[in-house]
């Protein structure tokens, strides 16, 4: 959705369109949210301190953030993706991914759709959106981006990498500001200029992991999958902070330590999870999640933990931004009737973990 949160404030307040329309909060620690691209062109963006927009705009409409309104049309949008295929994952109230494979028979081809989903978005809620379709989720995000905004933007398989590889580095996934300038201390900066690198150096600048998962983005190479949410019941914890954490590992000591509160209702209450879920909202009121679906259902706090962190390494946190909330939840539950048994963690250590906590409470033993 393009300026998602202004959009919906200049629908219900026709009004307000073609101005510089700010959704942000109050002054003095408030943020943007979004801004209109009206109010873009005075060099405002989301996670802008308040005071300084209004600096920048001094005769700019300022309103608070209505996340029951976003949310409400957010589930309008989400009915019509749904239409298409059951396999549909919000990313944010703004974004979703919606996996197409197998419904040619449905619906006709890919780009049929992605032209329908196009225009009927605009025509029955009124609001502009940007659609990217792509063979993978990297490359569908990235042709979304390319949309915006307004647009449609459709990369084929055999133009995946004509189109990546004049994109600077920093839009692909995982590449933050600090991969980014370590990159151009190398002289790459283009997606060409990593593809080019070789697999070996690219490893021994970033490890095994980071150098193999920038060589595989470099050529548009992503297998994750499209993974809906479900309304089936779940387990959650989630806290907001009356400061925004700034400290990577404060925010993974944060999250640790939700993921073992989850752990122990799964444990009270005598279900496995399928699936673990994480929720961060930022400084300027963006909200992310992450889920991912676990091989065999647990309520083990340590792989729990480890899933939820895993997650948290997939989020891009905003430069200059902070985290107000956190959350970790356990979803796709089943009765703990039967549980399989982990092959890297060993039943023994949650059982100790449970003692101790019972015993001491619990924020005991959430760290290792």
């Amino acid at each position: 959705m393009d300026a998602f949160y202004a959009s919906v404030e200049e629908l219900d307040q026709p009004e307000l369109r073609g101005k510089p329309v700010i959704v942000a909060g109050p002054e003095p620690r408030g943020v943007v949210a979004t801004a209109s691209y009206a109010a873009r062109k005075f060099g405002i963006h989301s996670g802008m301190p308040t005071s300084l927009a209004r600096r920048l705009c001094p005769h700019g409409i300022f309103l608070p953030p209505r996340f029951e309104r976003y949310e409400e049309m957010a589930q309008r949008i989400r009915t019509i993706l749904g239409e298409y295929s059951p396999l549909v994952e919000p990313i944010s109230l703004d974004e979703a991914f919606v996996d197409l494979t197998g419904t040619e028979l449905l619906h006709g081809p890919a780009e049929k759709v992605a032209e329908t989903i196009h225009k009927r978005i605009p025509g029955e809620t009124g609001l502009s959106c940007s659609v990217g379709l792509g063979p993978n989720k990297l490359i569908a995000k990235l042709a979304s981006d390319e949309a915006k905004p307004g647009g449609l933007h459709i990369v084929r398989p055999e133009e995946v990498q004509s189109f990546l590889d004049p994109l600077p580095v920093e839009k692909l996934w995982g590449v933050g500001p600090k991969t980014a300038a370590r990159l151009e201390e190398k002289g790459v900066r283009t997606v060409r200029d990593l593809r080019e690198v070789p697999l070996g150096f690219l490893r021994s600048w970033f490890g095994p992991k980071g150098g193999e998962a920038l060589w595989q983005l470099a050529r548009g190479l992503d297998e994750s999958s499209v993974v809906p949410v479900r309304e089936a019941k779940s387990i959650s914890r989630e806290v907001t902070y009356p400061e925004d954490l700034f400290d990577e590992e404060k925010i993974s000591d944060e999250l640790r330590r939700l993921a073992f509160l989850v752990a122990d209702r799964l444990q009270a209450e005598g279900f496995l999870a399928r699936t673990v879920q994480i929720k961060a909202r930022f400084s300027d009121f963006t909200t992310c999640t992450r889920q991912t679906k676990l091989p065999e259902p647990t309520d083990h706090p340590v792989l729990i933990a480890k899933e939820a962190a895993g997650l948290l390494a997939r989020l891009e946190i905003p430069q200059g931004q902070g985290v107000r909330l956190l959350g970790v939840g356990a979803a796709d539950l089943v009765p703990r009737t039967f549980q399989p048994l982990p092959l890297f963690v060993d039943l023994k250590l949650a059982e100790a973990l449970k003692e101790m906590r019972e015993k001491f409470g619990p924020e005991a033993l959430y760290l290792w």
